[in-house]
């Protein structure tokens, strides 16, 4: 049977939580109160708010009803990988929302917007209360290295947005690029799944080393990624005198932008993976 648990509305990350929901409900209720827009982007931010809302109030029931201890899961590594997930979404969000949707007169709109980058700040603070502190035993998504799983899939995430405007069909080169999107982002989603299906003490090989091995691939084929996708997509492709906010010239850009952010995240990541030490229990 369900028991009822007031300590989990009155602890500091209970208390945040609940902010995090009023939050996000307050700002897309302002933007749709605004009006819809058929944007991507305005998609993209409503969506959101909206899941950030949803499951932030999913995971406030389940522990105030002590629920979230008979899930077959691991709930420290759930609610850690969602926090960084949703400090991710609601930042992009709070940027995209700011550049395209307001202006010096929207009142509403610079509204939502100030309070979705409180709720950004929620979700940060919240990451550093709940992540793994040196020393501790804990599961894989509360260490450093695990929250960077969280942060290369979803910049994967959106080098694949950017992708469905550009035509990268006609140079192999940049088909390879594509590749390696794609498989180190398969690779950052299983671990994601199998840490919160409490599945990796049953590798049939030390997880740590796999990690480490799969780590330096990664870094080595984002290397050549790094390099391969600029020259086939600058070379004598200067920029349009007419091209917009959105045009695909500026996509080109942001996907090379994003191919160096996670060169870098992986490299970090690789780095904490020879330096810390984490433990996996069976259940």
């Amino acid at each position: 049977m369900a028991t009822l648990d007031f300590k989990v509305l009155t602890a500091p990350v209970g208390i945040l939580r609940i902010l995090e929901v009023i939050f996000t409900c307050v700002t897309f209720s302002l933007v749709a109160s605004v009006g819809h827009a058929t944007d991507s982007f305005w998609t993209w931010c409503m969506f959101s708010w909206c899941f950030c809302f949803c499951v932030t109030i999913f995971t406030l029931v389940l522990e105030f009803t002590s629920l979230s201890s008979k899930l077959p899961i691991s709930w420290d590594d759930f609610t850690t990988s969602f926090a960084m997930l949703a400090t991710l979404m609601v930042f992009t969000a709070s940027i995209l929302y700011s550049i395209f949707f307001t202006c010096a007169s929207c009142g509403r709109q610079i509204a939502a917007c100030v309070l979705s980058f409180l709720t950004f700040i929620l979700y940060a603070v919240e990451i550093g209360l709940t992540r793994a502190k040196p020393g501790e035993i804990s599961g894989f998504l509360s260490t450093v290295p695990g929250l960077l799983k969280v942060l290369e899939a979803f910049v994967a995430c959106v080098i694949f947005i950017c992708l469905y405007f550009v035509n990268y069909t006609s140079y192999p080169g940049l088909q390879w690029c594509v590749a390696v999107y794609s498989i180190c982002f398969i690779f950052a989603l299983l671990i994601i799944l199998l840490t919160i299906g409490r599945l990796l003490s049953r590798f049939p090989a030390p997880f740590s080393k796999i990690l480490i091995v799969c780590n330096v691939l990664a870094v080595l084929m984002y290397i050549t990624a790094a390099v391969i996708w600029p020259f086939y997509c600058f070379r004598n492709n200067p920029r349009p005198s007419n091209c917009s906010v959105n045009c695909g010239w500026n996509l080109l850009v942001v996907i090379s932008f994003m191919t160096f952010f996670n060169l870098i995240a992986y490299i970090v990541d690789t780095v904490y993976s020879f330096k810390l030490v984490f433990f996996t229990t069976e259940t």
